[in-house]
């Protein structure tokens, strides 16, 4: 309730300040990493060898312990936290027995990063050898399914069907720690409002952290279903395995544990690298910088788009740059309840008593307070025109069944939910007393016989604003040249 309460006179102008300051300081990540690695180097790596007092470069342990400190202090708190934890595991690099230098600090998180890549793409990770990461999360489809089905299949026999559509990893940078109850600085907005849930890295912001994101569909049961003895096993035996112990040390597959830890780490940086994972190559990037011009249909989608009146999607899918002249994320990491149908194609929904909550469960387990029950997080929609399952359920699959959705659901209702003896069971897949969470914002503020907030040629228009969010664009006489 707290969500709907807020969303309009906090989301609209509220939440830049986390979107500007969240690009900003990731944009520093890989060198506060490099800063916390080599206070890691002359404090000792993961094998027990401390490196001497001072750099190469002549600079005391002090000074870099210094320079660790600012840089931590200049990052977001989930990722303050995940550079405290590289700093506490990158090891020197190869069999160090010296201090290390800048280079060889950035030459570590270059090791890391190389790492990371070829074992997204190794199934030899998996518990039944034929999964990998990029499997679900497919380059060609914005780190999203190259499939159409509701929710992906795994498991060690590869027939276990999930329970969530898999989300992209894509611009998941400046993605700020969870926190049951955001408030903004005071800079640039009223921290006296409460936001109410926002952040984290999963549908129900259980995770903060690249790497924690990574452990949880290498050991669920239902996705690739491997142990850290598994993994540790499989990259022992991977082409790649030499270059794994000149990163992490001789002595890294000794402990299934230290191993473990070191794919995920490794995960981590890769899914940090700028240029595949937010590279904001978009058309709409172009653009906001004056580089290109939208045609009619996605100029109008743009308006209705940004329209508190007929869309409002930007209210929780920010479209404008910064003041500061930060991009726009296309989400405000908000966690929100909008009563998607429930989907009868999952194996879960057998079950009539069982319900996803987000937020408050089942795979969440920290929360239980009625309060966070039907909440998910809202994805951001850059590259959005290239998935094929939509919502936490997957129940759509294109975008005009989503737009309608959001246009239909409270002056149509029969359209998406069941009638049962001329009675529409309208949100079936929350449980009655939790439905004063579900949001009432525009557009879903309507009731059956009131005209839909849009009519088929709107819902066209948007479609082609979102087309524009897509990375990779090009002006059209440069992709003519490059063609021939």
């Amino acid at each position: 309730m707290l969500r709907s309460l807020a969303r309009r006179s906090a989301q609209s102008h509220n939440r830049q300040t986390r979107l500007r300051e969240g690009l900003r300081l990731r944009a520093g990540w890989i060198a506060a990493t490099a800063a916390l690695a080599l206070l890691a180097a002359c404090d000792g790596g993961t094998n027990g060898t401390r490196a001497s007092a001072s750099v190469a470069s002549g600079a005391s342990n002090a000074a870099v312990k210094d320079t660790a400190a600012q840089a931590q202090k200049q990052m977001p708190p989930a990722q303050g936290a995940s550079a405290m934890k590289v700093a506490a595991t990158v090891p020197a690099v190869g069999p160090a027995q010296g201090p290390q230098t800048r280079a060889q600090v950035y030459a570590q998180v270059e090791r890391m990063t190389a790492l990371g890549k070829q074992m997204f793409f190794d199934p030899s990770l998996s518990g039944s050898g034929k999964l990998a990461c990029a499997s679900c999360h497919s380059p060609d489809h914005a780190f999203t399914p190259a499939n159409a089905l509701d929710v992906q299949i795994g498991g060690t026999d590869m027939h276990r069907q999930g329970m969530r559509a898999v989300p992209t990893l894509k611009y998941l940078q400046s993605v700020p720690a969870y926190s049951d109850h955001y408030h903004d600085s005071d800079d640039e907005g009223d921290e006296s409002i409460d936001a109410g849930p926002t952040g984290g890295l999963t549908w129900d912001g259980r995770v903060d952290r690249g790497r924690d994101q990574a452990r949880i569909p290498l050991l669920s049961t239902f996705e690739m279903a491997s142990t850290p003895a598994k993994v540790t096993a499989a990259v022992r035996a991977a082409p790649y395995a030499e270059a794994f112990r000149a990163a992490f040390g001789e002595h890294v597959f000794d402990n299934e544990a230290a191993t473990f830890e070191a794919v995920l780490q490794s995960l981590e940086t890769y899914e940090e690298q700028p240029d595949t994972f937010y590279p904001y190559t978009s058309k709409y990037d172009a653009y906001l910088s004056g580089k290109a011009t939208l045609t009619a249909a996605e100029m109008r989608g743009l308006k209705l788009f940004n329209d508190e009146n007929k869309g409002n999607c930007a209210s929780c899918h920010i479209s404008q740059r910064g003041k500061d002249g930060t991009v726009p994320q296309f989400t405000d990491f908000g966690l929100i309840a909008i009563g998607v149908p429930r989907n009868q194609a999952l194996a879960v929904n057998r079950d009539k008593r069982f319900h996803d909550l987000g937020a408050c469960g089942p795979e969440r387990t920290d929360h239980r307070s009625a309060e966070f029950c039907g909440l998910f997080r809202t994805p951001t929609l850059r590259n959005v025109a290239l998935k094929k399952a939509f919502f936490h359920n997957g129940i759509y699959h294109s975008l005009d069944e989503v737009l309608r959705f959001y246009a239909r659901r409270d002056t149509n209702p029969g359209e998406f939910y069941p009638v049962v003896k001329g009675k529409v069971q309208k949100f079936d897949d929350l449980p009655r007393q939790y439905w004063a969470n579900l949001n009432t914002d525009a557009p879903f503020d309507r009731k059956p016989g009131d005209k839909p907030v849009f009519d088929d040629a709107e819902i066209k228009d948007v479609i082609a604003f979102l087309d524009t969010l897509t990375d990779g664009w090009q002006p059209p006489a440069q992709s003519h040249a490059q063609a021939h």
